[in-house]
This record gives C-alpha cells, sequence and structure tokens, in this order.
C-alpha cells in the first residue's frame, strides 16, 4: 500500500485514467477538473511501474504551464519515492511543443543541413523579412500588409503544407501573392540561417517524416507520451504526436472541446473529435468534476456551452459551495462600465481581497485603454498583460549580440546592432558588410566595421568559455549600451539599464550549464515565452490583472470581470469577409466563465465608442442562455435597464 500513496485523494475517474497505462488514452477533462493533476500523477504512476524517465515524454502549450507541471513531477517523485524496481535515470521530459521542436532540430541539424546554433525568428524579425521578401517578389509592403501575408503563411505551414502545396491550392489574389512571397521569405531565413516560429514545428515533422532513423531514435526514447490540451492541437502537431507514439501507440491526451479557442491559428477540434479513429481501441474518460468554481458558476457556464452541437455531451458539477450570484451591470458607455469595474475592485480590496487574485477579462486588446484610465483614477494598482520582458527594445539588442556572436551568417541580428549603439555606420556600409564586401571599405569607415568586428570576436570567446550571466554583462559593457544609457541619465534609460540587470538575473538561471548550453537555453526561453510566462515573471506584482479572453486561458482567479458582454464585441463581429463561428465565440465565453473560482462580474455598455464613433448596443446574445436564477442586477435603482424589468426584457428562459 505505500507504493501507491501517491495515488490517494484522486477520484474514480482520475485513478483509472492514471492507471491505465497502455495504448491510447483520451481523457475529456472539463474545467478545472484537475488534468494537471491527473497527467503528473501518471508520469509518477509509469516510474513507479518501472518505466525509465527517459521514456516519458509530456507536452503542453506555454513554458509556464511546462514549468509547472515538470516542478509538480518532481516534487511528487520526491515525496514518493520509487521502489527498487523502478530505472531512476533524471526526470522525465516535460516541455513546450516548439521547445521540443527545438531539442530535436538540434540533435539532428546536420540532417536538414541546418547550424546548431540556428537563429529564431521572432515576429518582428518574422514582420522584416517578409516585408523584404514583398520588395523581391516586386509587391508594395503599403498594399500588401506584411503582418495578413505573415498570417496567411504561418496558417499554411501550421497545416503542414509546402509552399508549392499552398501555392498549388491557392485561388484567391492575396493567397497567390502570399505564396510567392512565402519562396522569398525563405530564402532570406535560409540566407540568415534562421527558422520561424512555425519552422520548429514543420521542420521537426519533415524531420521525422522523412529520415526513418531520426524517427526510430525518438520513437524508442518517447515510449510513454503525454499531451495536455490537446484541443488546441493543429494539423502539425498532430502529425508530430502520431509518429512519435509508434507501434505501441502508449499516448495519453488530455483536452476538453469546450475550451476550444485557436482556431483561428489552426487549431483543428477534428484531432479530439476523430482520435479513436485515429488511434484504435482508444479509451475514453471523463472528468466532470470541477474543484475551481462555485455551483452558481459552474450551473451558469454549464448552461452556455450545453447549447453547442459541435461538442462531446458532459456535465460539469462541483461539491463546492453554491457560491455567490453571479453579478450583472448594465452601464451607459464604456467609461462608466470601466469606472464601475475599477471601483469594484477598489472595494474588494478594501474588503481584504489581494488585487492579485481579481482578474479583469475583456474579448480584444482596444477594451484596455479606458479600463487602465479607470484604474489610475481610482488608485487601483493593475498590471496589463502582454508587454513581454523580451519584447524590450534593449533586450532584443543584448540578445541580438549574443545570438550573431555564435550565428555570424545573422544577417537580421547584424543589421539591428552594427550600428547599436551609434557608431557612425551608415545603411551602405551596413549593406556592404551584410553582403561580405568589407574589402571595398577604405579608411575610417574599414576602421569602425574592424572595431564592431572585434567586439563579436570578443563576445563570441566569451559566450564559448564564461557562464552565461558573465557573458550578458560583458555584453552590455562591451558594446557600449551600459555607458550609453548611463550617459543620458533619463529616467527611461535607466529603467531601460535596470531591464538589462534583470535580463543577467535571468541569465543566472541557466549557470549550471556548459556555456554553450546556457546560451541556447536563454535564447529558447526568449523565443518561445508566451504572454502568460511574462505574467509568471510579474507574480511579485500584487496587482489586479487586465487581459484577453484568450490569455486568460489555462489560469485561474478568484474573482474576474468580464466586459463588453454586447453583441458584435462578445460575440465578435468580423472586421473581415469571415464568418463569425458562434460556436467558438460560446466557447470563448465559456472559457472566460470557467476562470473564476469565488465570485463572477459580467458587464455590458449601452453605448461605446469604436473606432471613433459611438455605437449604440444590445446585449450579448450569449447573456441570454444564462439562467436567471444564477444572476443578480447591481445597477443602481433607476439607472441603466434595472428598474425597466431588465431581466425579464433580456433574459428569454
Amino acid at each position: 500500500m505505500s507504493d501507491t500513496l501517491y495515488l490517494t485523494g484522486l477520484n474514480q475517474p482520475q485513478l483509472e485514467a492514471v492507471t491505465t497505462t497502455k495504448g491510447p488514452l483520451l481523457v475529456l477533462a472539463g474545467a478545472g477538473s484537475g488534468k494537471t493533476r491527473v497527467i503528473t500523477h501518471r508520469i509518477v504512476h509509469l516510474i513507479h511501474q518501472g518505466v525509465a524517465p527517459r521514456n516519458i515524454l509530456a507536452v503542453t502549450f506555454t513554458n509556464k504551464a511546462a514549468k509547472e507541471m515538470r516542478e509538480r513531477v518532481e516534487k511528487l517523485v520526491h515525496e514518493f519515492p520509487p521502489s527498487d524496481r523502478a530505472v531512476i535515470d533524471g526526470m522525465p521530459t516535460v516541455t513546450t511543443f516548439h521547445a521540443l521542436g527545438v531539442r530535436i532540430l538540434r540533435e539532428h541539424h546536420d540532417v536538414l543541413g541546418l547550424r546548431r546554433h540556428f537563429t529564431i525568428y521572432d515576429r518582428s524579425d518574422s514582420l522584416r523579412a517578409i516585408k523584404q521578401s514583398l520588395e523581391r517578389a516586386n509587391y508594395n509592403p503599403k498594399e500588401f500588409e506584411p503582418r495578413k501575408i505573415l498570417g496567411k503563411i504561418s496558417r499554411a505551414k501550421g497545416d503542414a503544407k509546402t509552399p508549392i502545396e499552398f501555392k498549388e491550392a491557392s485561388s484567391a489574389y492575396p493567397d497567390r501573392v502570399a505564396s510567392e512571397v512565402w519562396i522569398h521569405y525563405e530564402e532570406i531565413m535560409r540566407g540568415d540561417h534562421a527558422l520561424d516560429f512555425d519552422d520548429l514545428l514543420i521542420k521537426t515533422l519533415r524531420l521525422i517524416e522523412e529520415y526513418p532513423h531520426v524517427r526510430e531514435v525518438l520513437q524508442n526514447r518517447y515510449q510513454y507520451i503525454h499531451i495536455d490540451e490537446y484541443q488546441d492541437t493543429n494539423r502539425v502537431q498532430f502529425e508530430i504526436v502520431r509518429l512519435l507514439t509508434g507501434r505501441e501507440h502508449n499516448v495519453c491526451v488530455v483536452g476538453d472541446i469546450d475550451q476550444n479557442i485557436y482556431s483561428w491559428r489552426g487549431a483543428d477540434i477534428k484531432n479530439v473529435l476523430q482520435f479513436e479513429k485515429h488511434f484504435p481501441n482508444t479509451k475514453t474518460i471523463l472528468l466532470e468534476e470541477n474543484y475551481r468554481s462555485t455551483k452558481n458558476i459552474i450551473g451558469a457556464s454549464n448552461d452556455v456551452i450545453v447549447k453547442n452541437k459541435n461538442r462531446v455531451s458532459k456535465e460539469v458539477f462541483t461539491s463546492n459551495e453554491e457560491g455567490e450570484k453571479i453579478s450583472l451591470y448594465a452601464a451607459m458607455s464604456g467609461i462608466d462600465e470601466a469606472q464601475y469595474i475599477a471601483k469594484t475592485a477598489k472595494d474588494l480590496i478594501a474588503g481584504g481581497t489581494s488585487p492579485s487574485s481579481i482578474a479583469v477579462l475583456y474579448r480584444t486588446n482596444f477594451q484596455s485603454r479606458v479600463l487602465e484610465e479607470a484604474f489610475l483614477d481610482y488608485g487601483v494598482p493593475y498590471q496589463l498583460l502582454g508587454t513581454k520582458f523580451f519584447e524590450r527594445k534593449e533586450v532584443k539588442d543584448v540578445l541580438s549580440y549574443l545570438r550573431l556572436a555564435l550565428n555570424p551568417g545573422s544577417t537580421a541580428d547584424l543589421a539591428r546592432v552594427i550600428n547599436e549603439p551609434a557608431r557612425g555606420i551608415g545603411k551602405i556600409t551596413m549593406l556592404k558588410v551584410m553582403e561580405g564586401k568589407r574589402g571595398e571599405l577604405k579608411g575610417v569607415i574599414l576602421e569602425k566595421v574592424a572595431r564592431f568586428d572585434q567586439i563579436m570576436i570578443d563576445i563570441a570567446d566569451t559566450a564559448r568559455t564564461k557562464p552565461i550571466m558573465d557573458t550578458v554583462k560583458f555584453i552590455i559593457a562591451r558594446t557600449g549600451i551600459e555607458t550609453e544609457l548611463k550617459k543620458s541619465g533619463t529616467e527611461d534609460d535607466l529603467s531601460r539599464l535596470e531591464n538589462l540587470r534583470e535580463l543577467v538575473t535571468l541569465a543566472a538561471r541557466y549557470s549550471e550549464l556548459d556555456p554553450e548550453d546556457a546560451v541556447e537555453a536563454l535564447l529558447e526561453n526568449a523565443a518561445l515565452q508566451s504572454d502568460q510566462d511574462e505574467l509568471k515573471d510579474k507574480e511579485e506584482q500584487d496587482a489586479v490583472r487586465l487581459m484577453t479572453v484568450h490569455s486568460a486561458k489555462g489560469l485561474e482567479f478568484p474573482d474576474v470581470f468580464i466586459s463588453g458582454l454586447e453583441e458584435g464585441l462578445f460575440p465578435h463581429e468580423r472586421l473581415d469577409d469571415a464568418e463569425t463561428d458562434h460556436e467558438e465565440e460560446r466557447r470563448l465565453f465559456y472559457v472566460a466563465l470557467t476562470r473564476a473560482g469565488k465570485k463572477l462580474f459580467l458587464s455590458y455598455a449601452h453605448m461605446r465608442t469604436i473606432y471613433g464613433s459611438q455605437r449604440i448596443n444590445a446585449p450579448s446574445s450569449f447573456l441570454n442562455d444564462i439562467s436567471t436564477k444564477y444572476i443578480e442586477s447591481k445597477n443602481p435603482r433607476g439607472f441603466g435597464d434595472t428598474s425597466s424589468g431588465y431581466e425579464t426584457t433580456i433574459f428569454l428562459d
């Protein structure tokens, strides 16, 4: 019995999922039902059954989720040491899809003709290259927005298409333009020895698909595979999973169709709906007990999601208390709504609620501005999710120096830092350097370039021999960035210097690794960072969180505000020609509702200024889905619709 103490506390469906270790397993987990607990305990159970940790793989979608899962596995292993028959050869691989791709591509880089230290393009790198590609293809970047072209290419890569396949399938003119641009985009990346974010998956798939010896190595290594948030996988991720599972099909996927909210970036709900078709003899287990939310919140969220037809039927329930009713506020304007939210948050904090336990969710980013103004007016501390640490200019500059030192062929990084800080190197000189025409340079210009070259040699030598923390310090000093920021002495520049010191602190996390491995780890962390990882980095800030519903996926808070519940805003009205997917919008609302543990606040505005014009709004149709027994009005008497029988005129059940 002592050998199975780690199973104590699991409910019956959780226990069944944890102890089912052979063959394909599909776990459909409702919100707050303990899916991470199932994965972590299942991994520990496998180790107790004698499976070597090196043969266990768990994949999720954010660094934050992977880190938390890894820490929980390590804690369980230490708390419940395996018996003598278990082989302890380290810890299982717990990672994200993209980080797994980086690991596999670096290990087998020679097979694909890649440099081991290939550059990973961030979004700004990709947009710059797309703009160049448009020009090379003789298109005007002002006529064809680079962001939209990149989006088309990204979606095609997520669907596992090659440039040729995409071109052959393109009938619309913008798609044909994107297919031409894609060819030039690939050429630019090859010249930079770079891959973009999507390449980390599509190149990994091609590697596993086309090279049997690599596939066999990986199948032998990862004999037990776990995929978290399986409903968010796209075609490429599904194919990688399928190929890695090998003949035994020891694959456990955990997901919730009701939380599939990323179809716009390629997530394919069919990966869940057709799992049993792809993996015969699948065992399916439902996790329906919610441990997060009150009965009122669960009741309301069930009311909403049951209206969707494209789902596997399940009824989430909870043993938690009934809890407070859901507050609904009908504001006169967007400003009034924001002030109501800020004031209510202030009252909660005055009553003893921690600011960081409060979240304000909205459908689109533009809604944050008026909310920020209200929070400033009421003096409520807040944190806006979205400004990533690694996207700050000074941080990107230092990381570019680091990448360029180990990958001298990266013209994107060269262009970024050759004159940063200013060295008197003009664009014409820079182009000659990028084209390898240093022989054409003379006199003072040649000396300036030679000094820059020496800086890069010094950084490369340091990066290969010194701890990564020392290398980052060296870059900040040797390049002149530190001197430049100190010289100006402005508050902004001193703040930038503090950010660079924070980068040194972050680099210290990798001090135990060999220098070059540490450089790779830091650069991968920077390239693969998500919004939620940024939130994790700042969790010491005791502030109300402001974020989109998409960014809130996977998070939970005791008190949650959902704002802007108006037709055309939530559910969102598409600005392009594509038809709004109302089932996905309803799933998004379901995700928003189920982030709350204790109290939910819903609000909408009768009038809202959007794109410079005032619009009169109808309340969101999703509000009609919720039974009135879960709702209480929070409008003052005689204000909004409350005095004229709001609840009976809006709710239809």
